[in-house]
């Protein structure tokens, strides 16, 4: 896949991508091939999409220059580097820009841990856009190119819940030339090998995992999508163009998609192939520096790195099928897993360097103990088009088999001067449970969990799960009882910590009283409740939007108003005395105020 790719082995790079003048003259470069503008700070590492796709083309013989957090109010920061020879590369960042600077709640977050320091602030709304704008102004006609997850996710029309409203592809709102989704590994190789021969960017239109617009229609298959106009005036056409695109997602099968927006199309190509375990190792074994750019020293670095200097990306892809989460319109539902020995490797590597304290935090991916495709169908075909992996009951063609994973993390944690290996990146317990290996779960309590095993369950209500895809309540009550033996079994005095989604669609203030009382049962007290938040891409948003199920055309009750989101969130922490108001009005409202007073299974007085 790559050329001139350097592995690492027992030696790290310290040399960052330049970020000024300075830095490309004592590289002896006097002009840049790319120019890759970020609104995260720089941080040469795996685990942040920029340093990927910077590093991915230095190793192809580029050269590539970088501009993170830029001053968006004029184009000083912009032309800093210099023209590039061949385009420039957008994306807002590891998240969202409205996500990175905006609550669940729309109320502007304090701290951004993409930042250094973690001040808040330091990217516009809407990143994407407002990079776009500049960059135009700074350099007319050059070739723009935008990626990332904000692009990816708003790809076609789709619903912004910070404007209430439908707006248009982000590749028209940006002006940009081209549109990478998904990871765009693949994506990037071939168009910059296609513009260094010459080729014009707007005949660059047949690469799979990309959009671009057009005033006619494509030749080959593609399915017609309800029109931005449709979509932004009728819910239903919405909903839609929703389960048609969630259809064709499959990079396998998938057909392309179009999409008008008043005279021009989006068109959409089908999905990128997932990549090989051997593309996996060379990418994540190219010569990452592993730590933020120096010039963030006196700022206290950038916090987003803390969480993951230590850890190490294993896999991607997951077929779990939540509906809230949009892992799968970007990432998709294949697993892609690289290799023990390249594993094993950057083990070795992370156990070399100076600050290591004996702990890789974490081995996994979008879900730890998914480590490879759910049927040997999956692997080559695709997930189905008429079912989940796990919902509404696990599929009977599903391979449950975690020796792969264990195998893994002994050789891990044999490693000289490996302490301990936990996984902490979300472990499905419903796949953990339908293990028949006894020893699985035991083996996982006794070496890799650190006193407190995090997972899902997300609701109790019926309802609410079959509108999240998630297993039945039941499920979670018999994995809880088995955790408990093994830890029993083990000695291990460790806990469940459980994520709880309030304001889902479905939710009404019944169900919240429900997960009121279950969380009252149990004796916990939840400090961290995940309010559901609209982002695009995900089920669950077009829920939200449209009040359908777009998969089945039911109805969906949605908890749109800040003053019931507000009750939710209360109920689950009930015992807060500044919620005590709150959770009488929401016991009011749903009719139980036999909850109120002084018995033993009253939330509040």
């Amino acid at each position: 896949m790559f050329k001139n790719e350097t592995r690492v082995t027992e030696v790290e790079c310290t040399e960052y991508l330049p970020m000024t003048r300075e830095e490309m003259e004592s590289r002896g470069w006097y002009y840049i091939d790319f120019l890759l503008v970020t609104g995260d700070a720089y941080v040469d590492h795996p685990s942040f999409g920029s340093a990927v796709i910077g590093r991915i083309l230095e190793s192809l013989g580029y050269r590539v220059g970088i501009i993170a957090q830029p001053d968006w109010r004029d184009t000083g920061d912009f032309i800093a580097l210099g023209r590039p020879r061949y385009a420039c590369l957008v994306t807002a960042g590891n998240l969202d820009s409205m996500v990175s600077n905006y609550t669940g709640n729309k109320k502007p977050r304090r701290e951004d841990v993409y930042s250094p320091g973690g001040e808040a602030g330091r990217r516009p709304d809407r990143a994407t856009i407002v990079y776009c704008n500049r960059l135009r102004e700074a350099w007319p006609g050059i070739p723009l190119i935008i990626g990332g997850i904000e692009a990816s996710l708003r790809r076609l029309a789709h619903y912004d819940y910070w404007d209430n409203r439908v707006r248009r592809s982000l590749l028209m709102d940006s002006g940009a030339d081209l549109l990478v989704y998904g990871m765009g590994e693949r994506q990037i190789k071939e168009i910059a090998a296609r513009l260094a021969k010459g080729e014009d960017i707007r005949q660059i239109t047949d690469v799979p995992g990309t959009v671009y617009a057009a005033s006619c229609l494509p030749e080959g298959q593609a399915v017609t999508l309800p029109s931005f106009e449709e979509v932004r005036d009728n819910k239903a056409a919405f909903a839609k163009a929703f389960r048609l695109a969630h259809f064709e997602n499959n990079p396998f099968s998938g057909s392309g998609l179009v999409q008008a927006h008043g005279k021009r199309l989006v068109v959409q190509n089908p999905p990128a192939r997932p990549l090989t375990t051997e593309e996996m190792d060379r990418i994540y074994e190219l010569p990452f520096a592993r730590s933020y750019h120096p010039s963030y020293q006196g700022a206290g670095g950038v916090p987003a790195l803390k969480e993951v200097e230590f850890s190490i990306t294993a896999q991607r892809g997951c077929f779990g099928g939540c509906a809230f989460c949009a892992l799968n319109f970007h990432q998709g539902c294949v697993i892609q897993a690289r290799s023990h020995n390249s594993i094993v490797r950057e083990a070795k590597l992370l156990a070399g360097r100076p600050n290591f304290k004996g702990i890789i935090h974490d081995v996994g991916g979008p879900t730890a103990n998914f480590r490879q495709p759910a049927c040997e169908a999956q692997a080559n075909k695709g997930g189905c088009r008429d079912r989940l992996c796990l919902f509404p009951e696990k599929c009977p063609n599903i391979k449950v088999d975690h020796s792969g994973l264990l195998t893994l993390l002994r050789e891990i944690r044999s490693l000289p001067g490996v302490k301990k290996v936990f996984l902490r990146s979300g472990l499905r317990y419903d796949y953990l449970l339908y293990d028949q290996d006894p020893g699985v779960l035991k083996e996982i309590c006794r070496h890799h969990v650190s006193g407190q095993m995090k997972v899902a369950p997300e609701h109790v209500s019926p309802g609410v799960l079959q509108l999240m895809r998630k297993p039945g309540h039941e499920v979670y009550r018999e994995f809880c009882e088995k955790y408990q033996k093994v830890n029993k079994e083990t000695g291990k005095k460790q806990y469940l910590v459980p994520y709880f989604i309030v304001a889902h669609p479905g939710c009404t203030l019944e169900d919240a009283v429900k997960l009121a009382e279950f969380v009252r049962d149990m004796g916990y007290h939840p400090e961290q409740v995940q309010d559901f938040t609209p982002t695009p891409g995900s089920l669950s948003t077009c829920m939200y939007y449209t009040g359908l199920d777009p998969l089945t055309g039911e109805k969906v009750y949605v908890p749109r108003s800040t003053r019931e989101r507000m009750m939710q969130r209360a109920l689950l922490q009930y015992r807060d005395p500044a919620n005590r108001k709150l959770v009488r009005e929401a016991l009011k409202k749903a009719g139980r105020e036999d909850l109120i007073g002084k018995g033993p299974k009253c939330l509040v007085r």
